[in-house]
């Protein structure tokens, strides 16, 4: 999460001040139709490639695979333990939990929101979607709730380290453009936050994790309309 010192840090770096912030991802773009790819000038529709120190990061995560299973293994196995030996109030809040979580799970796919975005290329959410790696290659973005709007900033290419020293401001979508919104206004703990364009087309943004700092601001922000 983004602490109040490292939101300082933005806005004297970026030279806006933000009521949140937080780094953000997006699932794989799918492929558009090749009409619209070519009216777009063919953007990129991947992140750019790890550099030689990324490409060593990954090879050390791939012979450290098999510990990270093991350990997830470890974990499951005592979660488990846990629920087995669980009081009969842990039970029923731990089965409470889990039906949580079903519907959630039920309501982002009946929604739609397990995809990336809605799913029209000729939408608002579509074109951005569409420039979102021509306005820099790299994998995540800095959104930055403001008063009048929401800012992006990146480094310009895909670093593997120093992101925040080499971001800039990539995108700016004022309030009349586009909202942040929680699509559960707090009622789930979820990574998903919306962009949502003026034309109700939406681009949805993974946080790192649940409960995130623009969760956080979105639920002292008045309920959003549908």
């Amino acid at each position: 999460m983004t602490s109040r010192s490292e939101q300082r840090m933005i806005a004297d770096r970026l030279g806006v001040r933000a009521e949140a912030a937080e780094w953000c991802t997006i699932d794989k773009i799918p492929q558009p139709p090749a009409d619209v790819l070519q009216a777009a000038g063919n953007p990129p529709l991947r992140p750019g490639r790890l550099r030689p120190l990324g490409m060593v990061g990954a090879a050390l995560a791939v012979l450290f695979a098999p510990l990270v299973m093991l350990l997830s293994l470890l974990s499951d196995a005592e979660e488990a333990l846990k629920r087995a030996l669980a009081t009969k109030a842990e039970k029923e809040r731990l089965r409470a939990k889990d039906a949580d979580d079903k519907r959630r799970d039920a309501l982002i796919a009946e929604r739609g929101l397990d995809g990336v975005f809605d799913g029209n290329w000729g939408g608002d959410a579509g074109r951005f979607l569409l420039s979102w790696y021509g306005h820099s290659t790299h994998h995540e973005r800095l959104v930055l709730a403001m008063e009048d709007g929401i800012v992006l900033a990146a480094p310009p290419t895909r670093v593997t380290t120093g992101r925040e020293r080499h971001m800039k401001i990539v995108a700016r979508l004022s309030a009349s453009e586009a909202v942040l919104v929680d699509p559960f206004n707090g009622e789930f703990d979820t990574r998903i936050v919306l962009i949502r364009f003026r034309d109700r087309s939406w681009l949805r943004l993974g946080t790192v994790e649940p409960r995130s700092a623009l969760h956080r601001y979105l639920l002292r922000q008045p309920l959003a309309d549908g």
